[in-house]
């Protein structure tokens, strides 16, 4: 074999591994990173949304806790009466702010 036919054989392989490259880097661009990014979004909410949860059960814990203990130390019914009229004034409210679905004909 002489040089320039080791040169032409190559150039052909590197032609193709770079046009393999080329497909690679825009399947990736095209498809992989989106989806990628679709699956870091849903698992961020996920965990933002169960931390909101905890956050909101153990401020209604140490809400009823307190009151118990430091307002209305002997009635327990007060503290069970006021945090019922919370939840249903916010239940209210968040009712109140929905937007129903409308029906198709």
């Amino acid at each position: 074999m002489d040089a320039s036919s080791e040169r032409r054989e190559d150039d052909l392989v590197d032609k193709a591994l770079t046009g393999l490259d080329h497909v690679l880097d825009v399947v990736h661009d095209k498809v992989l990173r989106p989806i990628m990014l679709a699956g870091r979004v849903l698992a961020f909410s996920a965990i933002l949304v169960l931390m909101f949860i905890v956050l909101v059960a153990m401020l209604v814990i140490g809400a009823v806790r307190f009151l118990d203990v430091y307002a209305f130390a002997s009635h327990q019914w007060i503290t069970y009466l006021l945090v019922g009229a919370i939840s249903l004034v916010v239940g209210l409210v968040i009712w109140r702010r929905r937007h129903p679905v409308k029906l198709r004909k």
